[in-house]
């Protein structure tokens, strides 16, 4: 070949090669992760399906699980599975290996929100405040699952704020997501969630002056047995409460119930007079966010909502600290940052 033809041919390539990642970038439903895993390895849908047989005859959940979708997504497999009759992504590695339950988190959306610029001015919170429906005495409920890291940021909040301020233990509840299936619930992580669920509900309902120094401790390390131990919880009325359709599974309903009326998404969702509100707009996922969130909801404000509470972000997950090294009081994971959530 001479240097005319050459070139001619390498010219040629090169416009192919452009039109098939032309054609693989502006399709959708023909990307070139798609394009790839089918040429090498098992389509997103067979990883899917494995995950979903490998969810059912393991036991990580009580109930059965049905696969939704499967799709490729920042280099993993993305899928949509369906436990009793909610909705949750989870993810699996390409080779079909690994199974992560719950959506990871966005290193970039955290790093956004631990930014100044998204601590709300006080004209912010007071803007944020006036379209909130006011009464005489406020509930701010908040929906959490027991196991989830932010469910857990949430309560430790909670905790702190009626541990440093106890007569907002009247204007605030933790709820719970899940469902029924048969005579048990069900969980966004599986059955030990759902079991502890169930006793932090049962805590609530029969023993509620014991429930915020429960949930104080066992969010330390999930000690759920030294903890029941150590803060004199009746162990039998509880056990009799869990065991009991009439008990604790009715308790549980009511909050599933309304997990349905306020179309809950993740935990945790913050509710106030009805109505959702954003932890974000009052200082986030600290006890005086908590505070402030409970104030904006009073006709006349409380006394101690002129009490400041600690503004720093409290720790995600299992923790013995208040707040994690790198908490501050201007973070803010805010009802747009990170959470447990079904799929949306």
């Amino acid at each position: 070949m001479n240097k005319n033809t050459i070139l001619i041919v390498v010219a040629i390539i090169g416009i192919a090669v452009t039109g098939v990642l032309i054609f693989i970038s502006s399709n959708n439903n023909f990307s070139a992760q798609g394009w790839t895993s089918r040429l090498f390895g098992q389509s997103p849908q067979k990883i899917g399906q494995k995950a979903v047989d490998y969810i059912n005859s393991s036991g990580l959940t009580t109930g059965n699980v049905s696969l939704i979708s499967a799709s490729e997504e920042s280099g993993l497999v993305k899928i949509k599975i369906k436990v009793g009759a909610q909705e949750f992504d989870s993810y699996v590695t390409k080779d079909g290996k690994l199974l992560f339950p719950q959506t990871p988190i966005s290193m970039t959306a955290v790093l956004k929100n631990n930014s100044s610029d998204n601590q709300p001015s006080a004209q912010q919170q007071q803007q944020a405040a006036d379209v909130i429906k006011k009464t005489d005495s406020p509930m701010l409920e908040a929906y959490i699952v027991a196991r989830c890291p932010f469910g857990l940021q949430m309560q430790r909040a909670m905790a702190d704020a009626v541990k440093n301020v106890p007569a907002l233990a009247q204007y605030i509840k933790v709820m719970y997501i899940g469902s029924v299936s048969g005579s048990s619930l069900v969980s966004m992580h599986g059955a030990a969630e759902a079991t502890e669920n169930l006793r932090q509900i049962c805590v609530r309902e029969e023993q509620p002056q014991k429930y915020w120094n429960y949930i104080a401790c066992q969010m330390k390390s999930g000690d759920t047995a030294g903890c029941e131990v150590s803060t004199g919880l009746d162990s039998a009325k509880l056990n009799a409460c869990v065991s009991s359709p009439d008990r604790g599974l009715a308790f549980a309903k009511k909050d599933f119930d309304l997990n349905v009326k306020y179309n809950i998404s993740g935990s945790p969702t913050l509710i106030l007079n009805g109505a959702q509100v954003s932890e974000s707009n009052f200082g986030g996922r600290s006890s005086d966010g908590v505070k402030s969130i409970v104030c904006a909801g009073f006709n006349s404000k409380a006394s101690f909502c002129s009490t400041k509470l600690n503004t720093a972000e409290a720790a995600a997950s299992f923790s013995s600290a208040y707040s994690s090294p790198g908490s501050s009081g201007t973070g803010n994971s805010g009802a747009t940052g990170a959470n447990c959530a079904p799929a949306q």
